[in-house]
């Protein structure tokens, strides 16, 4: 990271010992604070400006949880809101030069991922009770499936033990490879290829929130859900 008067109070977080993906992870927290503030003092009956984009993401967001979880979306939608935007603004933070995606770090990708993975049983067990393990045991309830329903039960448990570490993995891999992409290509043909290249980075980076927010809504879709 180079040197800038417009990240230079970020370097000085580094310098005080600060990773740089936490820095930046405070640099996202901060705008999205400072956005929602300006949405705030900008609410009109007819929306304009920055609250027609906010109310736009917002209604894309309540439209997936709607969808996907039914008639407990409403209930998780600020926690899956809170999620994506963070992302998003995370992953856009990589193609402003000098900056840092904080989603290119596994630290950041495994503490959006957990509390996704912790979410999931809490309220699945919370929705059903000691008949939440029929999630995980698949459609047999005669004695002679006794056998197949244990082998059920062990895949399920390493499938959704793997969910936390698919999540960050996934958006990790992906933030790294596009901005290891956008460098060889802007030094290919730095002329040329700026623009495309920039089109490039915003789309994988709504790609990616959007994925990892998609994956989000239906394990806990999945979650509450009654077991057939």
């Amino acid at each position: 990271m180079h040197e800038s008067p417009f990240i230079f109070p970020v370097n000085l977080l580094i310098h005080a010992g600060i990773p740089p993906f936490v820095a930046f992870s405070w640099v996202a927290t901060l705008i999205i604070l400072v956005l929602a503030v300006l949405a705030r003092k900008s609410l009109n009956l007819v929306p304009r400006g920055i609250q027609n984009l906010v109310e736009v993401i917002m209604e894309f967001f309540l439209d997936l949880v709607d969808t996907n979880i039914g008639h407990l979306g409403r209930h998780f939608f600020p926690f899956i809101a809170t999620i994506g935007i963070y992302i998003l603004v995370c992953n856009f933070l990589g193609l402003i030069p000098g900056f840092e995606a904080p989603t290119s770090n596994l630290n950041t990708n495994a503490a959006l991922a957990l509390p996704v993975f912790f979410a999931t049983h809490i309220y699945g067990i919370k929705e059903h009770g000691f008949g939440y393990i029929k999630h995980f045991v698949g459609p047999m309830r005669s004695l002679p499936a006794l056998p197949l329903m244990g082998l059920m039960f062990i895949i399920e448990v390493i499938g959704h033990i793997a969910r936390p570490l698919t999540l960050s993995v996934r958006l990790f891999g992906n933030m790294v490879a596009k901005h290891k992409i956008i460098i060889i290509l802007g030094l290919l043909s730095p002329a040329v290829v700026p623009t495309a290249i920039l089109g490039l980075g915003v789309l994988v980076s709504v790609i990616q929130a959007f994925v990892f927010v998609l994956l989000t809504t239906l394990y806990l879709a999945g979650s509450v859900e009654a077991a057939h």
